[in-house]
């Protein structure tokens, strides 16, 4: 796929939709940010590898109406369009497809002082033909926004609520950052929270906050981490020497704070030279499933980075025996299932314990057969199978021994047999 900006990925069913920041190539006039000639534009895939770009003709960019282009003549709204499909239980079809678009900043000519500054909802059956409809989230000069960002909105069915994450600054220090508000009707929205997850010094750009596809409980962020005068300067710009990395957030549903256990980035600006200059490293939003086994990070460069399904991170254990043991914890399930990867000397045992660290009869670690391989989904078994049900809903500890293995995840669920 061609360099974009602003970019999002959306999987709906089969069909993944991607959508992006463009510009009319004839537009001859003031390119301060949300300027008339911004566009958006659409492609899809049905394997998130391969992408076709349709030619829709809805609107006529570069002289013809034979492109991609779903949305133009919109400023200032175009520069940070950001879709998501409304998963909402009984969202009318008409407005199954939803977006925030909006910027108060010095470049909007419209001479605006208060109203029509803020965030404007977008409206969609088909993720291609859109309407605006009014503005949802006014401008407050005291809420410090910032709203030339993507601001990132979704149906958390967890909380029962819409949720939006937007850019906002740092009382000390005047740093980028995230704040987080609600709505139950995405027409009338919370005060926002910030979240403020910046280290000492740390600008955070776009945040990509989004549920995770296989635990919608948690929130993934893919923030642009933004370093002041340490990038190589892109052509024209000798000032503009900024460098910017990829890091990698949770947050779980409900929560105003983020868990910045991994501090250092996901992904580097590496060895092309082009990924050092000012504000070269933005991923899309949105991590999607694009293979029984992969994931997939999609870079505005147009790279695609391929992850293990739950690889973020792993319990990682090496030749030597490494044991983990989790807190307390309560589970409805009668499956144990294991996301892991042992070498060919490795393996993995799982022993359950009872609230104390006493392991449960028929649960022992001497009960678990050594368990190795590389599996996304494997079912634990102890010996004579005992049931799992018989502790459902009782607080236990979760034993696990490994030698030579990545413990990425594990879940209880149901039977699918």
């Amino acid at each position: 796929m061609p360099e974009r900006h602003y970019f999002t990925i959306i999987k709906d069913g089969e069909l993944y939709r991607a959508y992006w920041r463009g510009m009319d190539p004839d537009y001859a006039g003031d390119q301060h940010t949300g300027h008339a000639g911004e566009t958006v534009h659409y492609a899809e895939s049905r394997d998130g590898h391969d992408w076709t770009f349709p030619k829709l003709n809805l609107h006529q960019v570069g002289g013809t109406l034979a492109n991609n282009v779903i949305l133009a003549n919109q400023p200032p709204f175009l520069t940070n369009f950001t879709p998501f499909l409304d998963t909402r239980p009984g969202v009318s079809k008409e407005e199954r497809y939803k977006a925030l678009a909006g910027y108060p900043g010095p470049g909007d000519k419209r001479g605006l002082k208060e109203s029509g500054r803020g965030l404007f909802a977008f409206v969609s059956s088909d993720g291609i033909h859109w309407k605006k409809t009014k503005e949802v989230i006014p401008y407050q000069p005291e809420w410090r926004h910032a709203f030339d960002s993507q601001n990132v909105a979704f149906w958390s069915e967890v909380e029962k609520q819409y949720v939006c994450y937007f850019r906002t600054w740092t009382e000390p220090g005047r740093l980028r950052s995230i704040s987080r508000t609600t709505s139950v009707d995405f027409e009338n929205w919370t005060k926002p929270i910030p979240m403020n997850p910046n280290l000492p010094g740390e600008h955070l750009y776009t945040n990509q906050t989004h549920p995770y596809f296989r635990a919608p409980h948690i929130y993934i962020a893919l923030p642009t981490r933004f370093v002041p005068h340490r990038g190589e300067s892109n052509p024209g710009q000798a000032m503009d020497n900024n460098a910017t990395d990829i890091l990698f957030l949770t947050t779980r549903a409900g929560s105003a704070t983020y868990d910045r256990v991994f501090r250092e980035p996901l992904i580097r600006p590496g060895l092309d030279p082009a990924r050092w200059r000012n504000r070269s490293n933005y991923v899309a939003l949105n991590v999607v499933p694009t293979g029984p086994s992969e994931m997939s990070i999609y870079h505005r460069s147009g790279d695609r980075y391929a992850l293990r399904i739950d690889g973020f991170a792993s319990a990682h254990a090496g030749t030597d025996t490494g044991e983990l043991v989790t807190r307390p914890l309560r589970f409805q399930g009668d499956e144990l299932h294991l996301n892991f990867s042992t070498s060919a000397a490795g393996a993995i045992q799982v022993e359950l314990q009872d609230e104390s660290g006493t392991a449960i009869p028929g649960f022992t670690l001497n009960d678990c057969p050594m368990i190795y391989g590389d599996k996304i989904d494997s079912i634990v078994r102890w010996k004579n199978q005992p049931k799992l049900s018989t502790i459902v809903g009782k607080p236990i500890r979760m034993r696990f021994v490994m030698r030579e293995c990545d413990l990425f995840s594990f879940r209880f669920q149901e039977d699918q047999e």
